[in-house]
């Protein structure tokens, strides 16, 4: 069966299609969902794609949380529908609070746009069970807002409940512990901010993002 993926698209999205087309390419098929629709019934996993939902005004995915598309995502998410944030997408799931944490400023205040190499933490996620801990992936960043933080309680329960799916080999943005991607309890929601849909092609330098991807799929399929 071939995996439906839906892509939410905000005002502000611009990494919609390059989803659908890794989708595409990892032998899946993708589908486009309006943040102001309540539904997303049909589809086998969804992901909130990387850009600037609604101008990331306030905080970034501070506004996109209210859009009527992720009470539908939550409730896919609860019913243990397989769920990615990337990068924007992962901002806008901390602040709907479908994941613990917060994304903030990069330390050094610079936006970082480059190849980044992250290690697998755990294969126990719907993004990572293609994959084995301790593995390596080239996935390149990003972002402005990408350095992750979160109190010293949940960072214990973090550890300690294995729920840090990704770690940067040379952290690029300060964030704690290292954290590039995180898992819900359920362990079917999953936000990171390295773009694994810019690494599905060797063309483009890298193919290590069809393995999260790839995973993705075979949750849903």
């Amino acid at each position: 069966m071939t995996a439906l993926v839906g892509v939410v698209v905000f005002p502000g999205s611009n990494c919609e299609m390059d989803c659908v087309e890794s989708v595409g390419l990892l032998g899946g098929e993708g589908r486009l969902l309006w943040h102001g629709d309540d539904d997303v019934s049909g589809v086998d996993a969804v992901i909130v794609p990387g850009g600037f939902a609604h101008g990331d005004y306030l905080r970034p995915g501070a506004i996109a949380r209210f859009s009527p598309v992720m009470s539908a995502v939550a409730r896919f998410a609860a019913d243990g529908g397989p769920v990615v944030g990337i990068c924007n997408g992962f901002q806008v799931l901390t602040e709907a609070g479908l994941l613990p944490g917060a994304l903030q400023k990069n330390s050094g205040l610079k936006f970082l746009c480059q190849p980044s190499t992250i290690r697998v933490s755990s294969e126990n996620s719907s993004l990572t069970s293609r994959a084995s801990v301790g593995d390596e992936l080239s996935i390149p960043i990003n972002h402005f807002e990408g350095n992750y933080t979160c109190d010293s309680e949940t960072l214990a329960k973090l550890r300690g409940e294995d729920m840090i799916v990704l770690r940067y080999v040379d952290n690029p943005n300060g964030s704690v512990d290292d954290i590039a991607g995180v898992c819900n309890e359920g362990r079917n929601v999953v936000g990171l901010m390295p773009h694994p849909e810019r690494a599905c092609n060797e063309i483009l330098g890298s193919s290590d993002g069809g393995v999260l991807l790839g995973s993705l799929l075979d949750l849903a399929a």
